[in-house]
């Protein structure tokens, strides 16, 4: 994409060249759901570049896209575009968790759809999330159901890669989730759906997580690795549920060590530069 081309791309949606910016990307009735997008700051090397596409956590019930706003504050600095998605919610529009990952499927299929007016390569986006926002995150990887029905499914929702904040991954018997779930979980629950061709996965967790255990985050990279999937676990001694935000500045560091890593071996990041983190 030369200079032209993205003079239009950013006259066609009315908003800056770099920085964040908002885009409705989904509206039922009277509710609109954006997606809120962090740009590098410079995008003259490459027209397209990764992406990651982060939803908040709360339980499918609370929460707002500014849960993921410092994460993608660093990694938009790193090059990549960030985009902290909306989606309904119990408390706001009286949802249920199918339509959560209905409107997280959709989210994804926006970023493939529009991806070189976003500026992203369509073969390199991530989704990332923490607790249910990061169950959808692998949802939209591995469950095949709950699509909206006014999505174009022939274009694909599947990540090309996981970055999973302490996320539930089980609503299961015992799960989290399970009573509002009941025995939909067989085709609800990213556990019980890992299939070859899973995208490759980081997983973080603390050891005194209430809601995930750490047997299940093992269980999880056991089967990723049957079925011939990456899945990195990084367990934290003594991190509780939720360890890895902001307020947590030494968790909240070392979790995004972590996740350069990570992207740095997909391909996705260069080893240089690193941004300072304040």
């Amino acid at each position: 994409m030369n200079k032209l081309q993205l003079l239009i791309v950013c006259a066609f949606f009315s908003l800056p060249m770099f920085g964040q910016r908002e885009i409705l990307y989904k509206q039922i009735d009277t509710v609109k759901l954006y997606l809120e997008i962090h740009s590098p700051v410079r995008m003259d090397k490459e027209p397209q570049k990764p992406a990651i596409v982060f939803f908040f956590g709360g339980g499918w019930r609370n929460g707002d896209r500014s849960h993921f706003a410092e994460q993608a504050d660093y990694f938009s600095k790193r090059g990549l575009v960030c985009i902290l998605a909306d989606y309904r919610t119990e408390s706001k529009h009286q949802t249920t968790p199918y339509v959560a990952l209905q409107d997280a499927k959709s989210a994804m299929r926006y970023v493939r759809q529009n991806a070189t007016k976003l500026g992203v390569d369509p073969n390199k986006i991530v989704a990332s999330g923490g607790s249910a926002g990061g169950h959808l995150a692998a949802a939209t990887s591995l469950i095949a159901d709950y699509n909206d029905k006014n999505d174009d499914l022939s274009i694909d929702c599947k990540p090309n890669a996981l970055l999973l904040f302490n996320p539930v991954i089980d609503n299961g018997p015992g799960g989290y989730g399970y009573e509002r779930i009941g025995d939909n979980y067989k085709n609800f629950s990213p556990l019980h759906n890992i299939k070859r061709g899973a995208p490759p996965t980081l997983f973080l967790l603390g050891t005194e997580d209430r809601y995930i255990p750490v047997e299940t985050s093992e269980y999880y990279q056991t089967v990723m690795e049957k079925v011939g999937s990456r899945c990195e676990l990084r367990i934290y001694e003594g991190e509780k549920h939720g360890f890895f935000n902001y307020r947590f500045i030494d968790m909240f560091k070392e979790t995004i060590h972590e996740a350069d890593i990570f992207l740095q071996s997909l391909g996705y990041l260069n080893e240089e530069p690193k941004v300072e983190i304040n």
